[in-house]
Parts: C-alpha cells; structure tokens; sequence
C-alpha cells in the first residue's frame, strides 16, 4: 500500500470501541498535563530552533499532523515536526516500484530504513526523536499520554488482532515499553506484545521506569529510522 493509500484509509471514521475510562484515570492525566506545561517553558527555545531548522532547510512545512487512531478508536492528527519531502507521496511511490526488497519491507513495517522521502534535517530529528517533540501538544488537548503504546494507523491496528482492545484502551503515547525496547528492531507482533504487557501491568511506577529508560534509549538511537 502507498503512502497516500494509507493516507486515504485513515481519512475514515473508525467505529469507536465503548467508551472506557483510560488506564490511570485521573492521576495519569494530572501528571500529564503537569509535565507537558513544564515541558513547554522548559523546552521552548529548543522547539523554536527545531522549528526553524526544519523552515530553512527546504522552505515547507514545519508541522506535519499525521491521522492517527486515539483512545476508543477517536481519530487525531498526530503532530511531529516534517521530516520527509513535500511530495513524499510520490517519492514513496517511485521508489516502492522498482526496489521490490523495500516493498517487503514497507508491506511488513510500514517503514523503510532507508526511507527516500526523508530529508537531511529530519534524519538527525528521527534518529534522536527529536521530530516527536510537538506531541507535547497532543499530551495537552488529552489526544496522548507520556506513556503508552506508540500512536498506530488504521491498517496498521488490523495487525493487532484481539489485542487491539488493549491498544484502546490507552492514549497514545509519545513514550512506551516498544520505544525502549528496540522499537524497529523487533518485529510487529513484539510490538504488540509489548502495548498489551503495557496495559495490563500499567502503575504509575511502571510509567515512571519507562520514562527513565526513554533517555539511554534515544541516546542510543537503538531501532530508530
């Protein structure tokens, strides 16, 4: 599937599951919103240098809000700073014809390692996921959480199977047990393995020990592309 396929499948409304409070109900929530406003003021004169970086580097975009699926099946664009050309649609699309290994790989990922459509900025933003850093914003309007499993697309929670119910359970997070345990490097179904172990062993210290294992992880850059 190309990327503007992709794209065109998650531009539907996915039926939302019943209505469940999120794991960490109102404590989770409260730590969120409290680390995203001081993450904010903290963080903002790096956000603005990113920004520009991004801006200077080709003259597009410097947000891109990607159509994710939420808690209880609730679309929202997921922001991150732009890291693929313009057209990346189309470059995908090129590039998917005529190297039959990277179509194997992006049938079974949907990610490339060795993605064409990324520029040089955002391969340094990627690679220390720094790109992800707007979602703080996402944190802020109750769309994501600090923690939990990585925001997925539509075909991409078909892949779930039964346990997509878990995935639904939570928010999304800009953080999570995937993240810090290889992300790319492991397979899909690890992945989900991973968000199901998540929710049902979630604690607040649990939370607390993968945002601690995030640092070394990033640092590492251990699966990042």
């Amino acid at each position: 599937m190309t990327n503007s396929e992709l794209a065109e499948d998650c531009s539907r409304s996915y039926p939302e599951s019943e209505a469940a409070p999120p794991i960490g109900g109102i404590f989770k929530r409260f730590f969120d919103i409290t680390a995203a406003v001081s993450g904010l003021v903290v963080l903002s004169p790096l956000l603005l240098m990113l920004a520009l970086l991004v801006k200077f580097s080709d003259g597009g975009r410097v947000i891109y809000g990607h159509r994710r699926i939420g808690r209880n099946g609730r679309i929202f664009r997921c922001l991150k700073f732009r890291t693929m050309v313009e057209n990346g649609d189309e470059v995908l699309a090129t590039h998917l014809a005529s190297h039959p290994q990277d179509r194997e790989e992006w049938a079974a990922t949907r990610k490339l390692q060795n993605d064409p459509r990324v520029t040089a900025v955002g391969a340094v933003l990627r690679k220390l996921s720094l790109d992800e850093l707007p979602q703080i914003f996402n944190i802020l309007r109750g769309e994501m959480s600090f923690v939990g499993p990585r925001p997925v697309v539509d075909d991409e929670l078909t892949l779930y199977g039964t346990a997509a119910s878990f995935y639904l359970q939570s928010r999304p997070g800009l953080t999570g047990l995937w993240q810090v345990s290889g992300r790319n490097d492991v397979s899909y179904g690890t992945r989900v393995a991973f968000d199901r172990h998540y929710v049902e062993n979630w604690s607040f210290t649990f939370d607390l020990k993968i945002l601690i294992w995030t640092v070394p992880a990033v640092f590492s850059s251990r699966g990042s592309y």
